[in-house]
C-alpha cells in the first residue's frame, strides 16, 4: 500500500523538477549539516536550489519526465542542485566547493541535454553572462574610446605648440 506521505513528497519533487529547467547531480557523501547549510546559502544567492533525494524518487520523476536513463549517477547518496539561470555561476560554486569539501559533482541536466561531471566542469571554467556582456560592451566602447583620445591628444599638442610658440616670443 502506497503511504500518503510519499506521494506528497513525490509530487512535491514533480514541481520543483518541472519549474527548474536545469539541474546537477551531487554526492554529498562526508558532508555535515553546517557544510550542506552554507553550500544551500550560497546557492540560494542565484535563485537555486539543493535538496537531497532519494533515488528511486529520482528515477520516477526522471521516467515520468523522459529524461534518459542516469545510470551510475544515482548510486549513493544524491543531492540535487535545481536552477534555472546562471549555470555557469551555480557550477562555479559547486565546482569551487568540491575543493574544499567531500561533496562530488556527478552529473547535470541542462537544456535539454545530459551532461557528465567533466562536460559541467568545463563548462564551470567559462565566462558567466554578466561578464560576457561586460566583455562586449567594452569592445564596442574601445572605438569611441580611442576616438576621443585622439582628438584630445590633437587638442593637447595645439595648446602645447602654442605654449612653446609664446615661450620662445617672450
Amino acid at each position: 500500500m502506497v503511504q500518503q506521505y510519499k506521494v506528497e513528497k513525490v509530487n512535491y519533487l514533480k514541481d520543483i523538477f518541472e519549474s527548474n529547467k536545469n539541474f546537477v547531480f551531487n554526492d554529498y557523501s562526508g558532508l555535515n549539516v553546517e557544510k550542506i547549510t552554507e553550500l544551500r546559502k550560497q546557492l540560494n544567492s542565484l535563485n537555486s536550489k539543493f535538496i537531497v533525494i532519494k533515488n528511486n524518487y529520482i528515477k520516477r520523476i526522471a521516467k515520468e519526465k523522459s529524461i534518459p536513463e542516469m545510470g551510475a549517477i544515482l548510486a549513493g547518496p544524491t543531492a540535487v542542485a535545481f536552477f534555472n539561470e546562471d549555470i555557469n555561476e551555480v557550477l562555479k560554486i559547486l565546482f569551487n566547493y568540491t575543493k574544499k569539501s567531500t561533496l562530488k559533482v556527478k552529473g547535470g541536466w541542462a537544456e535539454e541535454k545530459f551532461f557528465s561531471s567533466e562536460e559541467l566542469d568545463s563548462l564551470s571554467k567559462l565566462p558567466g553572462k554578466k561578464q560576457l556582456i561586460a566583455m562586449l560592451m567594452s569592445t564596442l566602447n574601445a572605438p569611441i574610446q580611442n576616438f576621443v583620445f585622439a582628438t584630445n591628444d590633437i587638442l593637447g599638442r595645439l595648446v602645447r605648440v602654442v605654449d612653446a610658440v609664446g615661450k620662445n616670443k617672450k
